[in-house]
Parts: C-alpha cells; structure tokens; sequence
C-alpha cells in the first residue's frame, strides 16, 4: 500500500538557474544533488529539510533521450502556505509575477511562474 508521495519530477532546461529560483526565491532548500558525470543529474528540493514530499528537478533533454514516452510536461503543483499574505507580498517584491488572489472553495489561492515560465499554485492553509 502507498504510505504517502515521496517525489515530485520537475523537468526543467536549465537545472543550475531552476534549483536558483526556487532556492534563492522560494526559500527551498536542497536536499540532494546527483551527478553521474554522463548527463545523469537531479537536484533535490523541498520546502524544508523536514518536508515528507520534494520536487527532483531533471534534465529534460537528457530525460527525453533516455525515456522516450515519459510525459514531460511540467506537474500541477498546489503549494500549501501558513503565511500566505506574507508569502505574496514577499514573491511580488522580488519582481516575481504573482497572479491574482480568487477565492475557491477550498480558500484563497494565487498562481506564479518559475524561471521557465511553468505556472505553480499557493494555496492559503493555516
């Protein structure tokens, strides 16, 4: 039986600038870094270094080649924040473009892009 999610595979261009933005911008921290020296690399992330779920950014031109029919698209993620007002207002300070805050039935929600222009959710959770 499944216990929970362990990763999530992000497929990016550029990894250095991706673990970048979510490290330098978001606050992330990385977990793990593997590199086989062949092209076979993934930077670990997560929130926190506590976190149960982290996001593993890939090399998607090197993913392609090696696993042809894997769907490459980037995953829609629903961010959880205990501090969302803040959250925001520190994202749009760091002149990251922060989409309009909606009300869902499940709370407030915002969206925004990472450096490659992959769109994410945050949704309000105290």
């Amino acid at each position: 039986m499944f216990s929970r999610i362990g990763q999530i595979m992000l497929y990016v261009n550029n990894q250095d600038e991706s673990r970048d933005f979510w490290t330098k911008q978001l606050g992330f921290s990385v977990i793990s870094e593997y590199d086989n020296g062949e092209g076979m690399r993934w930077i670990e992330i997560a929130p926190s270094e506590h976190s149960e779920t982290s996001i593993v950014l890939q090399n998607k031109e090197f993913v392609e080649k090696m696993a042809s029919g894997i769907n490459l698209g980037t995953p829609s993620l629903m961010l959880f924040s205990d501090k969302f007002d803040e959250l925001y207002a520190d994202l749009a300070n760091k002149q990251i473009k922060v989409g309009e805050i909606v009300t869902i039935p499940s709370g407030r929600v915002f969206n925004f892009p990472d450096n490659e222009h992959n769109y994410f959710a945050v949704l309000e959770k105290k």
